[in-house]
């Protein structure tokens, strides 16, 4: 995909590309796969507990739980009530090494690396956790990261399985791109925008963008993406 060229006649204090992760970058979804890699390496009973998750999921579609409240039921069943986090840690960046190794798509990273070049900072915005999003950042080489968070008392060695504020997810992720753009100075005025996602919950994020970008999109956004006038890339033909 070839991104217009920046207008010639006006220079940016600030130029900032937005990513969405799952199903954007990656392949496919990564919290389900983070959880039983993580129930796989560690305390393989709890794959007992896959009708309950499966239970979880159809409470979640009969909206009878929301996101947030599916996350921690699934994270408490699939990881444990509260845990460690030297004991997680291990296994968060082996599963990053997992994901980037076969799960992210060639393209995209084509993509990150032509908006470095051209003087963009990289921001990774996504509903998964922390807890291993950071990770799979680092091997994007991506500081920049708002994400899930759990919570994670101060100095304590251990995390519970409970949201910490907000799930990072459609209004919640748009109000903590406001958030991180005020920490970092950044007005929208003078700043150039690059926005990615695959997902109808991220309209508020694409249409804040100056170039918004529906990527592989989901059958919802792929309708909505030609009324804005968004761009519509497929990053799985290439491999």
């Amino acid at each position: 995909m070839e991104v217009p060229t920046l207008d010639p006649v006006r220079d940016y204090a600030h130029r900032v590309a937005m990513y969405d992760m799952d199903r954007t970058i990656t392949r496919s979804g990564t919290y389900s796969g983070f959880l039983m890699h993580v129930a796989r390496r560690r305390q393989q009973w709890r794959l007992l507990l896959l009708p309950l998750v499966a239970l979880a999921g159809a409470a979640y579609s009969l909206r009878l739980i929301d996101r947030s409240r599916l996350k921690a039921i699934n994270l408490r069943l699939l990881v444990g009530k509260k845990f460690n986090r030297a004991e997680i840690a291990p296994l968060a960046e082996s599963y990053a090494d997992q994901v980037i190794a076969r799960g992210v798509h060639a393209a995209a990273l084509d993509q990150i690396a032509a908006d470095r070049a051209a003087g963009y900072r990289v921001l990774l915005a996504t509903a998964s956790f922390h807890l291993y999003v950071d990770a799979i950042a680092r091997r994007l080489g991506i500081d920049d990261v708002l994400a899930t968070r759990l919570d994670a008392p101060d100095g304590a060695d251990h995390i519970h399985a409970r949201l910490a504020g907000d799930n990072c997810y459609g209004a919640a992720k748009f109000a903590r791109i406001g958030e991180w753009l005020a920490d970092n100075a950044i007005t929208r005025e003078d700043a150039h925008i690059r926005a990615y996602s695959d997902h109808v919950s991220d309209h508020p994020m694409l249409g804040f963008a100056d170039e918004a970008v529906a990527t592989t999109p989901s059958r919802a956004l792929k309708k909505l993406a030609p009324q804005r006038g968004w761009a519509v890339v497929d990053w799985r033909q290439k491999t």
